[in-house]
C-alpha cells in the first residue's frame, strides 16, 4: 500500500471534525473558493462592483427610513453609524445565505468523491471576505469624509470582526448541515436574513431597542449572535459608553452555535451523500 493511499473507515469516525484532514485538503478549499468567486461575477457587466452596490443601496435605504422618517438619533453622522453595522451584517448575511444551500448545490461532487464536507461551507465563508473588505473600505472612506477619528478602543475592532466572522461561520455550518435533511430551510434562510436586518442594532442604537422592549426581553434580544458583535464593534470605532454585560450573551451564543454546529455537521456528514 502506498503511503499516499487514503483509507476511509466508517467504524472509526470521530465525533468532531478532523482538522488535520481539513488542512490536507487545503488545495481543494482554495480551488472551491476561487471557483465560487469567478462564478459569482461571471457574465456580469460590472463584475465585482456588485459587491459595492449592495451595501451602498442598503445603506441609503436605511438612511431614508430610519435616519429621515423614524428620526433615529446617533452620536455620529447616521450614514457612518449605519455603515459600521452593515460592515458585519453584509458578511454575516452572505455567509448564511450561501453556506445554507452549499451542500445541496455541491451534491454532484459529494456523490462521486470523498473529501471533508466541511470544506464546502468554509469556502463560502472565504468568498464572503470580499464583501467584508469592501464594506470596511466604505466605512473608512466615510470616516475620512466626516473627519471622524477612531477611538482609543479601535485596537479591539479586529476582535469584534473575528467574532462576527465566527458567528457567520457557526450559523452557516448549522444551516448547511440541517438543510440536507430538511429542505424547508432553503426557504427559511431568506426570511431569516430579512428579519435579522431589523432585529439587529444596525440601523438604530442598541439602547433604542432596549427602550422599546420589556426588561425580560433584553436577554432574548442578545441571543441574536450578531447583536452584541455590532454593538461592540461600533463602540470600538467611536468610543463612548462601554457596552453592557448583556453583550456577552451574544458571544456565549456564538461559541455555543459554533461548537454544536461542528458536532452536528460531523454527525450527519457520513449520510450526506444519501440525502442529497
Amino acid at each position: 500500500m502506498s503511503e499516499h493511499d487514503k483509507i476511509i473507515d466508517a467504524s472509526h469516525s470521530s465525533i468532531i471534525p478532523d482538522f488535520k484532514e481539513l488542512y490536507r485538503y487545503k488545495d481543494l478549499f482554495i480551488t472551491l473558493t476561487w471557483r465560487d468567486f469567478k462564478v459569482r461575477y461571471a457574465q456580469t457587466t460590472i463584475g465585482i462592483l456588485w459587491a459595492l452596490l449592495q451595501p451602498v443601496i442598503t445603506l441609503l435605504i436605511l438612511s431614508l427610513v430610519f435616519g429621515k422618517f423614524v428620526g433615529v438619533k446617533t452620536d455620529v453622522p447616521y450614514l457612518l453609524f449605519a455603515m459600521t453595522g452593515l460592515t458585519i451584517w453584509t458578511y454575516f448575511s452572505f455567509v448564511i445565505t450561501n453556506a445554507g444551500a452549499s451542500i445541496i448545490a455541491s451534491q454532484g461532487m459529494i456523490k462521486k468523491i470523498y473529501f471533508p464536507r466541511l470544506i464546502i461551507p468554509l469556502s463560502k465563508a472565504a468568498v464572503g471576505l470580499i464583501d467584508l473588505g469592501i464594506s470596511l473600505l466604505i466605512m473608512i472612506c466615510l470616516m475620512f469624509y466626516y473627519g471622524i477619528v477612531p477611538s482609543s478602543n479601535v485596537w479591539l475592532a479586529p476582535v469584534f470582526l473575528f467574532f462576527g466572522m465566527l458567528a457567520a461561520l457557526a450559523v452557516g455550518i448549522w444551516l448547511s448541515a440541517i438543510t440536507v435533511r430538511y429542505r424547508d430551510f432553503q426557504h427559511v434562510v431568506p426570511f431569516m436574513v430579512q428579519i435579522g436586518l431589523y432585529i439587529t442594532p444596525i440601523a438604530y442604537p442598541a439602547d433604542f431597542a432596549m427602550q422599546q422592549l420589556p426588561k425580560w426581553a433584553a436577554t432574548v434580544y442578545y441571543l441574536n449572535p450578531i447583536a452584541g458583535v455590532v454593538q461592540g464593534f461600533r463602540w470600538s470605532i467611536f468610543g463612548g459608553e462601554a457596552p453592557g454585560s448583556l453583550m456577552y450573551v451574544s458571544f456565549v451564543m456564538i461559541l455555543f452555535l459554533f461548537i454544536s454546529g461542528l458536532f452536528y455537521f460531523k454527525k450527519v456528514e457520513g449520510d450526506m451523500a444519501d440525502y442529497v
